[in-house]
C-alpha cells in the first residue's frame, strides 16, 4: 500500500475551507477509435485506466465532468480554419477510393502522409481514421472543460499537433486550447510536459509570449522525434524569450537522475521566478520503463512523483493525459496519479500512468495488487501489480557529468528571466463566463445499468456464459421485487407473512462489479 502526502487547497466557493473534490473526464466512445491495426497509437487505454480507476473504487472520490464536444470555432481558436474544415470532411473511403480533392487537401494538412519507419518501410502517423471529427472534438472539448473546472482530461494532451497540421499522432492541439482558455482568468500559466517527446506543438504556439512558460523534459536522441526541437538553447523569442525552458536527455534515464537531477530543482526554480497562477501538465506515459517508442527507464512511482511534486505548490492544476504505447503500463500509472490530486483546489490519457497519476490526484492509499476487472489479461506479464519492475538491464547514458551539465545551463537561462511579467488583467485573452454548477453531474453515472454497455465494456476478455447467468439473476430479481410492489406486498403496513423483497444489490463476485 502506498501513502501520498500533500497539502489541501480550500475551496473558493466553500466557506469553511473544504477541499474540493477532484473533477474528472471520460468519454467511453473515444475507446472505439482505431489508428488502425499495426499502429502503435491505441486510444483504448484511456477505457483500460478507466476500468482500472472502477476497479480500485476511485470514481467516488471524484467529480464526473460534464461536457459538450469542442465545436469548429473553439477549434479555430488556435487552427486553421481550412485545417479544421479537413478534420470535419475527411474520412477513410473518400481519402482512399472517393473524392480525390478532399484527399489532396488531407495530405496538404499532413493526414495520411506517409513517412519512413525505422526499418526502412513507408508508416502513416496521422491516418485519415473513421470518426475522426467525433474523436477530436470529444478531447478537445473534453480539455477545454477541463480547463474551465481545472480537471483531469486522459484523454487529452495531445502536445504535438500544429496550427496547420497533424503531427505526431495528433489532430487538434487541445492543450493549446485549454491553455488559451485558462488565460481568459489567469495572467500567467505554466505548462508542464514530462512526455518522452518534446512538446514541440505547445511550444511552438505560444514561443513569442510572455504569459505562458513551458518546460519539457523529454529524450532527445539521434533521430527521435521531433529532430528539429528541444534543445537547451530553444528559448523562446521575443517577448517569450527565456519563456522556453528544455531539458533533453539521453536514453536509460532512471528515477534518481530524473527527478532529483533535472525535474525538482528546475521546476522549482521555474515556480520561484516566473510565479504561475496557474498550471497545465501532461504527464504522458511513453516515459515509462518499457515504452514501446520511448527509451527511458521511470518506474510508476517516479512518474508520479513529479506529478505530486507539482501538486505541492497548491497551484490550480489541470492534468492531460498524452501518449503511451504500452498501454498496461500507462492506464496503471494514470490511475495512481489520480490519488495525488484529489485535495487540490481544482483537478482538470498507457494504463499504469493513469491509474498512479489518479491515485496520486487524489491522495488516497491504494494497493499494489491489481483488483480483478474487465482488461485483467493485460497485466499478467507484471504479476498483476500496479508497481511493475523497471528495466534493471537498459543502460542508462544520463552520467552524473551531463545531468550536472545539462541542469547548469537550464538554470542558467531560468535566471535571465528576472521577474515575472506585467501583465494587464482587465482585459483577459478570451476566457469563458461559466455556470460552474452545470459543469459537473450530480451523481456518477451507473453504467453497469445498462447491460449492453457492460456486455460492450467487457468486450474480448469475456466469460460470456457467467455474464448471461449473472445477468438473468439479476433481471429476475428486478421482475420479482416489481411484481411484488404491484401486489402491495408491505410487510410494515400490511402485515405480509412472506419473505421481505430485498433491495437489490451488485453482486459480490469482482468479475462482475465492473
Amino acid at each position: 500500500m502506498i501513502a501520498m502526502d500533500g497539502n489541501s487547497l480550500p475551496s473558493p466557493s466553500c466557506p469553511d475551507a473544504r477541499k474540493r473534490r477532484v473533477c474528472y473526464y471520460y468519454d467511453r466512445n473515444i475507446a472505439g477509435v482505431d489508428y488502425g491495426e499495426s499502429h502503435v497509437m491505441v486510444p483504448r487505454r484511456v477505457d483500460m485506466a478507466h476500468a482500472l480507476i472502477r476497479s480500485y473504487r476511485l470514481l467516488p472520490d471524484m467529480a464526473r465532468l460534464r461536457t459538450t464536444p469542442a465545436t469548429a470555432a473553439e477549434m479555430a481558436a488556435f487552427h486553421d480554419a481550412g485545417y479544421v474544415d479537413l478534420l470535419r470532411d475527411i474520412t477513410p473511403e473518400a481519402f482512399v477510393s472517393g473524392d480525390g480533392e478532399v484527399a489532396r487537401r488531407a495530405r496538404g494538412f499532413n493526414v495520411g502522409e506517409a513517412s519512413m519507419d525505422g526499418g526502412g518501410g513507408r508508416y502513416i502517423d496521422n491516418p485519415p481514421i473513421a470518426g475522426l471529427w467525433d474523436y477530436c472534438r470529444s478531447y478537445a472539448g473534453g480539455s477545454l472543460a477541463s480547463a474551465r473546472a481545472l480537471a483531469i482530461n486522459w484523454s487529452g494532451g495531445m502536445h504535438h499537433a500544429c496550427r496547420g497540421c497533424a503531427s505526431g499522432f495528433c489532430y487538434v492541439n487541445d492543450i493549446v486550447l485549454a491553455i488559451k482558455e485558462l488565460l481568459g482568468s489567469f495572467s500567467r500559466v505554466l505548462y508542464v510536459d514530462i512526455d518522452v517527446h518534446h512538446g514541440d506543438g505547445v511550444e511552438t504556439a505560444f514561443v513569442d509570449s510572455n504569459r505562458v512558460m513551458t518546460v519539457s523534459f523529454h529524450q532527445r536522441t539521434g533521430d527521435f522525434f521531433p529532430k528539429d526541437r528541444g534543445l537547451v538553447s530553444h528559448v523562446g523569442e521575443g517577448e517569450g524569450q527565456y519563456h522556453a525552458v528544455n531539458v533533453p536527455m539521453s536514453k536509460g534515464m532512471d528515477d534518481d537522475g530524473y527527478y532529483f537531477g533535472l525535474f525538482k530543482p528546475v521546476m522549482e526554480k521555474v515556480m520561484a521566478v516566473f510565479k504561475p497562477e496557474a498550471i497545465v501538465m501532461q504527464c504522458g506515459g511513453d516515459s515509462l520503463s518499457g515504452d514501446r517508442l520511448g527509451g527511458l527507464n521511470l518506474s510508476v512511482a517516479g512518474h508520479a512523483r513529479c506529478v505530486g511534486f507539482m501538486r505541492s505548490f497548491n497551484t490550480p492544476l489541470l492534468l492531460l493525459g498524452g501518449v503511451g504505447y504500452t498501454v498496461n503500463h500507462v492506464a496503471a500509472c494514470w490511475c495512481y496519479e489520480i490519488l495525488t490530486t484529489t485535495s487540490f483546489q481544482f483537478a482538470s490519457s498507457i494504463i499504469y500512468i493513469i491509474v498512479q497519476f489518479t491515485a496520486v490526484a487524489i491522495g488516497k492509499e491504494i494497493e499494489d495488487e491489481i483488483p480483478k476487472h474487465c482488461y485483467d489479461s493485460y497485466y499478467e506479464s507484471q504479476g498483476h501489480k500496479l508497481h511493475y519492475a523497471v528495466d534493471k538491464k537498459l543502460k542508462n547514458d544520463n552520467t552524473d557529468y551531463y545531468i550536472k551539465t545539462i541542469s547548469t545551463k537550464v538554470m542558467r537561462n531560468i535566471s535571465r528571466l528576472e521577474a515575472a511579467p506585467s501583465v494587464q488583467f482587465e482585459d483577459p485573452a478570451g476566457g469563458s463566463i461559466i455556470d460552474t454548477k452545470k459543469l459537473f453531474h450530480t451523481r456518477l453515472p451507473r453504467e453497469d445499468n445498462d447491460p449492453m454497455v457492460r456486455l460492450h465494456r467487457l468486450g474480448g476478455e469475456l466469460e460470456v456464459d457467467g455474464f448471461l447467468t449473472e445477468l438473468g439473476k439479476r433481471q429476475l430479481e428486478l421482475l420479482e421485487a416489481a411484481q411484488d410492489q404491484e401486489n402491495g406486498c408491505c410487510h410494515q403496513t400490511h402485515g405480509c407473512q412472506s419473505e421481505p423483497v430485498k433491495k437489490h444489490r451488485r453482486p459480490k463476485k469482482a468479475y462482475f462489479k465492473y
